[in-house]
Protein backbone atom coordinates (compact mmCIF):
# COMPACT_ATOMS: atom_id res chain seq x y z
CA UNK A 1 0.00 0.00 0.00
CA UNK A 2 2.83 2.39 0.89
CA UNK A 3 4.51 1.73 -2.47
CA UNK A 4 1.27 2.36 -4.33
CA UNK A 5 0.86 5.68 -2.55
CA UNK A 6 4.41 6.70 -3.50
CA UNK A 7 3.78 5.72 -7.11
CA UNK A 8 0.65 7.88 -7.22
CA UNK A 9 2.08 10.79 -5.27
CA UNK A 10 4.81 11.73 -7.76
CA UNK A 11 2.61 12.07 -10.89
CA UNK A 12 -0.07 13.91 -8.89
CA UNK A 13 2.53 16.31 -7.55
CA UNK A 14 3.84 16.91 -11.08
CA UNK A 15 0.29 17.67 -12.20
CA UNK A 16 -0.17 20.15 -9.34
CA UNK A 17 3.08 21.92 -10.23
CA UNK A 18 2.15 22.04 -13.92
CA UNK A 19 -1.33 23.41 -13.22
CA UNK A 20 0.14 25.97 -10.87
CA UNK A 21 2.52 27.21 -13.57
CA UNK A 22 -0.10 27.50 -16.29
CA UNK A 23 -2.94 28.86 -14.16
CA UNK A 24 -1.08 30.75 -11.46
CA UNK A 25 -1.89 34.33 -10.58
CA UNK A 26 -0.24 37.13 -12.50
CA UNK A 27 1.75 39.63 -10.48
CA UNK A 28 0.42 43.18 -10.34
CA UNK A 29 1.90 45.78 -12.68
CA UNK A 30 4.07 48.31 -10.88
CA UNK A 31 6.54 51.00 -11.86
CA UNK A 32 10.19 49.99 -11.79
CA UNK A 33 10.75 52.23 -8.76
CA UNK A 34 7.82 50.76 -6.84
CA UNK A 35 9.00 47.20 -7.57
CA UNK A 36 12.53 48.07 -6.47
CA UNK A 37 11.18 49.46 -3.20
CA UNK A 38 9.16 46.30 -2.67
CA UNK A 39 12.17 44.12 -3.52
CA UNK A 40 14.20 45.96 -0.88
CA UNK A 41 11.46 45.26 1.69
CA UNK A 42 11.35 41.54 0.84
CA UNK A 43 15.13 41.03 0.65
CA UNK A 44 15.11 39.88 4.29
CA UNK A 45 12.49 37.15 3.66
CA UNK A 46 13.31 33.54 2.73
CA UNK A 47 10.79 30.77 2.08
CA UNK A 48 11.85 27.23 3.00
CA UNK A 49 9.75 24.86 0.93
CA UNK A 50 9.40 21.63 -1.01
CA UNK A 51 8.63 21.87 -4.70
CA UNK A 52 5.77 19.34 -4.55
CA UNK A 53 4.19 20.29 -1.22
CA UNK A 54 0.61 21.54 -1.80
CA UNK A 55 0.87 24.00 1.10
CA UNK A 56 4.09 25.36 -0.39
CA UNK A 57 2.40 25.67 -3.79
CA UNK A 58 -0.40 27.64 -2.13
CA UNK A 59 2.12 29.95 -0.45
CA UNK A 60 4.17 30.45 -3.63
CA UNK A 61 0.98 31.29 -5.55
CA UNK A 62 0.17 34.06 -3.08
CA UNK A 63 3.73 35.38 -3.24
CA UNK A 64 3.47 35.50 -7.03
CA UNK A 65 0.01 37.09 -6.86
CA UNK A 66 1.40 39.86 -4.67
CA UNK A 67 4.34 40.35 -7.03
CA UNK A 68 6.91 39.66 -4.32
CA UNK A 69 10.46 38.53 -4.99
CA UNK A 70 11.14 36.21 -2.08
CA UNK A 71 14.01 33.75 -2.25
CA UNK A 72 12.84 30.14 -2.08
CA UNK A 73 15.02 27.53 -0.44
CA UNK A 74 14.52 23.85 -1.19
CA UNK A 75 14.67 22.23 2.25
CA UNK A 76 14.23 18.74 0.83
CA UNK A 77 16.98 18.59 -1.78
CA UNK A 78 19.54 21.07 -0.50
CA UNK A 79 21.29 19.89 2.69
CA UNK A 80 22.34 23.46 3.54
CA UNK A 81 18.72 24.67 3.76
CA UNK A 82 17.53 21.39 5.30
CA UNK A 83 20.01 21.78 8.17
CA UNK A 84 19.41 25.50 8.58
CA UNK A 85 15.66 24.96 8.85
CA UNK A 86 16.10 22.35 11.59
CA UNK A 87 18.97 23.98 13.49
CA UNK A 88 17.77 27.58 13.40
CA UNK A 89 14.03 27.20 12.81
CA UNK A 90 13.66 24.40 15.30
CA UNK A 91 11.69 21.91 13.22
CA UNK A 92 11.56 20.27 9.81
CA UNK A 93 8.27 21.68 8.56
CA UNK A 94 7.44 23.58 5.39
CA UNK A 95 6.44 26.06 4.28
CA UNK A 96 8.42 28.22 6.65
CA UNK A 97 9.11 31.92 6.18
CA UNK A 98 12.36 33.20 7.67
CA UNK A 99 11.94 36.86 8.61
CA UNK A 100 15.03 38.88 9.49
CA UNK A 101 13.76 41.67 11.76
CA UNK A 102 17.10 43.25 12.53
CA UNK A 103 20.75 42.44 13.01
CA UNK A 104 20.18 39.33 15.12
CA UNK A 105 16.40 39.08 15.33
CA UNK A 106 15.09 36.25 13.18
CA UNK A 107 11.53 34.95 13.28
CA UNK A 108 10.52 31.59 11.80
CA UNK A 109 6.90 31.60 10.67
CA UNK A 110 5.33 28.21 9.94
CA UNK A 111 1.94 27.27 8.44
CA UNK A 112 0.86 28.45 5.00
CA UNK A 113 -2.18 30.32 6.36
CA UNK A 114 -0.05 32.27 8.81
CA UNK A 115 2.56 33.07 6.17
CA UNK A 116 -0.09 34.25 3.70
CA UNK A 117 -1.77 36.35 6.39
CA UNK A 118 1.57 37.97 7.24
CA UNK A 119 2.32 38.71 3.57
CA UNK A 120 -1.17 40.08 2.96
CA UNK A 121 -1.02 42.36 6.00
CA UNK A 122 2.42 43.61 5.07
CA UNK A 123 2.29 43.82 1.26
CA UNK A 124 -1.27 43.53 -0.12
CA UNK A 125 -1.67 47.29 -0.36
CA UNK A 126 1.85 47.92 -1.71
Amino acid sequence: MKTLFRLLRWPLAQLIIFLDRVSGPRPPTRSVEAQQQLDAQTAHLKLYQFQMCPFCVKTRRRIRGLGLNIETRDARNDPRWHNELIEQGGKYQVPCLRIENGEDAIEWLYESKDIIRYLDQRFATA
